[in-house]
């Protein structure tokens, strides 16, 4: 009798059909052979999986939302939500780490989900980290446009605003609102790109990835020592800045608030996890990738938030490109600003990459358990790369990108990949019940301790984001349920 059978059913299949209950919590076998392990390559070290995860870790968190966070939550104690959530992103990545070193697919917490929680849940998980790897590519690649376009006014080309903006904006009551803009091409552009670099092989795209990771830690690592000359001290007082009576407009409800919305830019190790079947020795680089993008990407986020609040005054930093607006307060710095937008754009770039890499991988984890359409577990011949997934992915990712706004896609992410996370702490709980006695490569330390308060960490933050997010995160939820209804748990394999 499978696993499935013993962990829901106490270890038998009763005579008539399970109830609908029972099938929606039915698990995946743990010890199942990953599906598809021979379409895709093994090629990716334990080096570059932690460039991986800092490729889709050090983006638009950085380089924007450092900024706008400070301006419209935190203040200077922008530094106390990023620990925070780096906190809770920590406690994640040891549970993560655990699953990934136990059971190498490549559908992360989708998969972990499947495997201890059952296949609703799994569905429900799966279908949010579809909507935060797609976003995060979008939300990058409107970034990735603004600081482009900043580069080429410095040039002195200055492109049509219809053409460079999202049509959709928020209004300060975070009301949905037409712009005059028609659509955000150079957004379009970039993930067209990073599209048709995935579609052609994985070797490739960590190699290129690779390469904009050293640049853009390099260039971060400029900007802190280039700024530290220029920080002046009174631009952190008040540290944290009284609440304007609005839940979330500083004071500590700002802090939190401000962790949640920027949690998101700590996703990155989830990203290394969907390469599982792509890594030469999973059990043992997995973690080691997780885990050291986390550390890195942590430190990098600290430093950088600590100088440019100390560079202006964060009031001012409420702006598309925040780290170029700092570098332009301080003539002296004049001259390395064109270089940074450079380096910036590159980082971006990594960014949208890993995030385009991530999803299309979730998909054929999904399509091989029988929950999407078979097409999207094809794996093309020559490059083995899920070509199917891919390009789904880059067209809906390019048209998301083309209309919405950065504020209002930045919270989406992170409602998504609290729950995902929270999901993830509590199924290393219910393997280390129901699987006691499994060898694990990687175990979490202090495990009932260390995935309680993970999980809770998690869900609390999901507390201080905004109604409208929650809003959102119920038609995402409505739709994703809807077709699993009407398609996924007809055609699931495992009940078959």
């Amino acid at each position: 009798m499978s696993d499935a059978v013993d962990i829901n059913r106490g270890g038998g299949l009763p005579a008539a059909r399970p109830s609908m209950l029972r099938q929606l919590l039915v698990v995946k076998p743990i010890d199942a052979v990953p599906a598809g392990k021979s379409r895709l390559k093994q090629v990716l070290s334990a080096r570059a999986l932690i460039a991986i995860g800092l490729g889709a870790t050090i983006g638009s968190g950085i380089f924007v939302l450092t900024g706008t966070v400070a301006a419209n939550h935190s203040g200077p104690a922008i530094t106390l939500s990023l620990l925070i959530a780096a906190f809770g992103g920590g406690l994640a990545a040891l549970c993560y780490s655990e699953f990934a070193a136990f059971l190498p697919v490549p559908g992360s917490a989708y998969s972990y989900t499947y495997a201890t929680l059952g296949e609703a849940l799994a569905w429900f998980i799966g279908w949010n980290l579809l909507l935060e790897y797609a976003i995060s590519a979008s939300a990058v690649a409107v970034s990735w446009s603004a600081y482009v376009v900043s580069l080429l006014n410095d040039a002195h080309i200055h492109l049509p605003a219809q053409f460079i903006n999202a049509p959709l904006g928020l209004d300060a009551n975070e009301h949905v609102i037409k712009t005059h803009a028609l659509i955000n091409v150079p957004a379009v552009l970039i993930v067209a790109a990073m599209t048709a670099l995935l579609y052609v092989g994985v070797r490739f795209s960590a190699g290129a990835n690779s390469f904009m990771v050293a640049l853009k830690v390099g260039i971060i690592i400029v900007i802190v020592i280039a700024g530290l000359s220029y920080v002046d001290t009174a631009n952190w007082h008040p540290y944290i800045p009284p609440n304007t009576g609005v839940r979330g407009h500083f004071g500590w409800t700002g802090i939190m608030q401000g962790a949640a919305i920027i949690f998101f830019s700590y996703v990155g190790f989830d990203t290394a996890s969907t390469t599982a079947l792509e890594a030469r020795n999973p059990q043992r680089d997995l973690p080691i990738g997780i885990l050291g993008a986390l550390l890195i990407s942590a430190v990098l986020y600290v430093a950088m938030s600590t100088v440019l609040t100390g560079m202006v005054p964060y009031t001012k930093l409420d702006s598309d490109a925040p780290v170029a607006l700092a570098l332009d307060a301080h003539p002296q710095l004049s001259w390395l600003s064109p270089l940074l937008k450079i380096g910036v754009i590159a980082g971006m770039t990594s960014v949208i990459l890993t995030s385009l890499l991530g999803q299309p991988r979730i998909l054929l984890s999904m399509a091989d358990d029988g929950l999407l359409p078979p097409a999207m577990s094809r794996c093309h011949q020559r490059f083995k790369t899920p070509h199917v997934s891919t390009v789904i992915t880059g067209v809906f990712a390019a048209l998301i990108a083309a209309i919405f706004p950065l504020d209002l896609l930045t919270d989406l992410i992170s409602m998504g990949i609290l729950l995902a996370f929270a999901v993830v702490c509590i199924g290393v709980l219910v393997l280390r019940y129901t699987r006691p006695d499994t060898p694990r490569p990687f175990r979490v330390p202090f495990a009932p301790v260390t995935c309680i308060l993970g999980a809770v960490v998690c869900l609390g933050m999901t507390y201080f984001l905004s109604t409208a997010t929650w809003l959102r995160l119920v038609i995402w939820t409505v739709i994703g349920m809807s077709i699993y209804a009407c398609y996924g748990y007809r055609h699931s394999r495992l009940r078959q």
